[in-house]
């Protein structure tokens, strides 16, 4: 079950360009948090937009403090990112279906566009054996994390689209390298990012007959699985082939094999 709670912003700061790294005391959602999770949460001062947002939790530590990394794009995160150390935060959480951690046999491989490797940090963090982190971005700026999945650590490649670090392709590239380089081994594929990025990739494993969790970032209004206003369609066995499911609630993580390509 899902716990309201008011969690003190400990430290509100520049992590680099437009992002930030917000850090909450919220012990009773940390306790119960899982990689992949996210909250609800209420931003005091947005006056006529009273709906809770959204926000991936990127790590919890057992000292019951809850990191958010988040960059500022519109009215609400710029009114969070003016939120001073000792004011609270109203949240609900933790939220939505998580990931599955690798068997201790299994190498993880995280495929992340932009500020999905926020959503996969705790992953990475948590995961027995480590891995392969594939984080990709339009340009180096946008690049987030890179110094803490090496310290984790993971094996860290980075691809660009304009070439300013890393390999310049787009991350889906490197994920069939991946593939063709540790084809004899046993990999677990994770993903989170923009939304064009996992159906690429979702096509990529199952073109490979491969399988993996991907993470469907989607606009959500409620956060608990009421209004539907934030679905995505899987495979039914109907007419349709089809039917709606609800990110929030049956998601954000989905098997790749269960997502309806289009």
């Amino acid at each position: 079950m899902p716990i309201q709670e008011q969690g003190k912003i400990i430290r509100n700061a520049e992590l680099q360009d437009s992002y930030r790294k917000l850090e909450l005391y919220a012990p009773g959602i940390c306790a119960e948090t899982k990689a992949g999770q996210f909250v609800h949460m209420q931003i005091s001062g947005l006056r006529d937009r009273i709906l809770r947002r959204p926000f991936s939790i990127s790590d919890v530590n057992k000292d019951g403090v809850l990191t958010i990394i988040y960059k500022v794009v519109g009215a609400g995160t710029e009114v969070l990112s003016t939120q001073e150390e000792g004011s609270t935060c109203s949240l609900l959480g933790p939220l939505g279906t998580p990931f599955s951690l690798p068997g201790k046999d299994e190498i993880p491989v995280i495929v992340a566009g932009g500020y999905g490797a926020a959503a996969t940090y705790l992953l990475a963090k948590r995961a027995e054996s480590k891995g392969v982190m594939l984080l990709g971005a339009r340009s180096e700026k946008d690049l987030i994390l890179t110094k803490e999945f090496s310290d984790i650590p993971f094996e860290l490649r980075t691809a660009t689209e304009d070439g300013s670090t890393g390999d310049k392709c787009l991350v889906t590239d490197l994920l069939e390298t991946i593939i063709r380089e540790k084809s004899a081994k046993k990999l677990r594929f994770y993903g989170c990012g923009p939304h064009g990025m996992l159906m690429a990739m979702g096509k990529i494993l199952i073109e490979n007959g491969l399988d993996g969790e991907l993470s469907l970032d989607h606009l959500m209004c409620c956060g608990v699985g009421a209004c539907f206003a934030c679905v995505v369609k899987v495979k039914a066995d109907n007419e349709d082939g089809w039917r709606y499911a609800r990110t929030c609630k049956e998601g954000p993580v989905f098997n790749a094999s269960s997502i309806y390509y289009e």
